[in-house]
């Protein structure tokens, strides 16, 4: 279940979005996906977490370089 759980977060990183509501969305399901690992009330507490941190930032705030695909 934790290997199935981490498969799915790097998916998930690998599409964090551009603008503010993809990037929340995005964040909600890599912090659900990560809160799942501690239970229920860690993918509420995730998905909370992650939504925020995706609307509350913009496009330069985690700027990780070029990706390795272009």
């Amino acid at each position: 279940m934790k290997i199935i759980a981490f498969g799915a977060a790097a998916l998930l990183l690998a599409a964090c979005g551009t603008t503010n509501s993809q990037r929340g969305l995005s964040g909600a399901l890599i912090g659900a996906g990560v809160g799942l690992l501690g239970g229920p009330i860690g993918v509420g507490a995730g998905a909370l977490i992650g939504a925020g941190t995706g609307i509350l930032t913009d496009a330069d705030d985690f700027n990780l370089g070029r990706p390795i695909w272009e």
